[in-house]
């Protein structure tokens, strides 16, 4: 193994080895919703209003199945950083190859029970008879393609584990520059109108894989598999599965929360759907360095986790805390003063409805987004050092939040009073982690104290 391979994140500045890593990931995630982002910016322009309302309205549809499997793979990835922290290489490529079992099949079987329930989940979400085919469409394409998003997701996370966090975003930016060409050419070229979108997405996914898989294979022999990794064992399904499936369902009960809100908004008809979606992908975009944050925390307090270096996580937490609420503060005043004239990468500059009606959700919350950086590093540092419930709690104060605020306005007040579920869900969140984040590092700090003191007496 080569000395560049990878990234020990046990030793050295954690301000460094945080923003190093960071960066990366960061705009590896800017690439990722590029593919979506892409799908919106070119229906918008060259589709209309309705393709823009029928491709941007998936946003939490697609949140609730990629976030699942991207929470799964995420979860894996903890017991590989963990086990390449404490240097057991055979136990790290151990988990690996169950990883890869178990994001298979949860991959087909999402799969074939998702493009069965296309139609009658997208009935739930209030969609109109005008755009539902676009939709049906647009949705089962995606669902059929799930295996290789599935895989990008598996494979990245690994390298990520093992500190490499560069890797992953040269593919991305491939595989996004060949989205849009093919978004281009399936749309302006042949006239595939949204399902074109679709198709493009899902091959530059593929192409993303297959890059990430060629890479993993030339460069980095520590994930070298034999055929005794791949022996089956339930022990470690079920070790992967306490950390996996909570943050899968994490993901998606915030998803879930999102789903609910799309509904209410749907109720307003296509404008408010066009505008909303336009915000919505927007912040995105802006909100990647809390989630990119978030991702470099989790594989930071992995490693240190498993190397019992529980001092340094407690420094990059607050580290990392400084960081987001500086970040915070440049994103409340970007989508403030310049959220307007940012939707015209969307939508023309005649459809004046629409970017009014995305300058609301900006003004209605932009003053929350120190509470939502937050989130992920809260939540993200508890799932690195083990824990798998709490994050799934938050996700659950967040879903009841989110839900409250709209049965309580939905179809009674302004489309202002339906985007305040937002704020509401990313406060609520923070109500279950801070506290058992604090009550974790005292317990620790105690139990450090208590050692130190029998090796004193010893």
């Amino acid at each position: 193994m080569s000395a560049n391979t990878t990234n020990d994140m046990t030793s050295g500045s954690p301000i460094r080895l945080i923003l190093q890593f960071m960066i990366p990931v960061c705009l590896g995630n800017i690439f990722q919703q590029f593919y979506n982002v892409a799908d919106s910016i070119v229906a918008g322009q060259f589709i209309g209003v309705n393709a823009l309302a029928a491709i941007g309205s998936t946003g939490s549809l697609m949140f609730f199945v990629t976030g699942w499997l991207n929470g799964l793979s995420s979860g894996f990835a903890i017991l590989v950083s963990q086990w390449f922290g404490a240097k057991r290489y055979d136990q790290m490529r151990h988990y690996v190859a169950m990883s890869i079992y178990l994001a298979a099949a949860f991959a087909l079987a999402m799969t074939v029970g998702l493009l069965i329930l296309n139609e009658p989940i997208l009935r739930i979400m209030n969609f109109s008879d005008e755009i539902m085919p676009d939709v049906t469409a647009y949705m089962g394409i995606i669902y059929a393609g799930l295996i290789v998003t599935a895989a990008y997701n598996s494979l990245a996370a690994f390298l990520r584990a093992l500190g490499d966090s560069r890797s992953p975003l040269y593919f991305l930016i491939i595989s996004a520059a060949i989205n849009v060409v093919l978004d281009i050419a399936f749309i302006v070229c042949f006239g595939m109108g949204v399902e074109g979108c679709a198709y493009a997405t899902v091959i530059a996914q593929g192409i993303s894989a297959l890059l990430c898989f060629i890479y993993i294979l030339r460069k980095y022999p520590i994930l070298h598999l034999k055929k005794e990794d791949f022996r089956i064992s339930f022990h470690s399904f079920g070790r992967l599965l306490a950390l996996g499936i909570p943050m899968g369902l994490q993901f998606s009960i915030t998803a879930i929360g999102t789903i609910i809100v799309q509904g209410a908004v749907n109720v307003y008809g296509e404008i408010y759907m066009a505008g909303f979606a336009a915000a919505g992908k927007l912040q995105n975009i802006i909100a990647t360095v809390f989630t990119a944050f978030g991702a470099t925390i989790a594989t930071y307090v992995g490693q240190n986790r498993g190397a019992g270096k529980m001092d340094r996580v407690k420094a990059g937490v607050k580290y990392t805390q400084v960081m987001v609420l500086a970040w915070s503060v440049v994103t409340m005043a970007l989508v403030f003063f310049f959220g307007k004239y940012m939707m015209l990468l969307f939508v023309s500059a005649s459809e004046t409805e629409v970017i009014d009606v995305a300058v609301i959700y900006f003004h209605t919350v932009f003053w929350c987004y120190p509470f939502l950086g937050s989130i992920f590093i809260y939540r993200n540092t508890l799932q690195g050092m083990g824990y798998g419930l709490v994050p799934m709690l938050g996700g659950v104060f967040e879903l009841v939040a989110r839900s409250a605020i709209v049965m309580a306005v939905a179809g009674r007040t302004s489309f202002a009073g339906v985007c305040l579920s937002d704020p509401a869900a990313w406060i609520a969140a923070l109500i279950p982690l801070v506290p058992y984040y604090i009550y974790t590092m005292k317990k620790w700090e105690k139990k450090s104290k208590a050692k130190a003191a029998s090796q004193i007496e010893g």
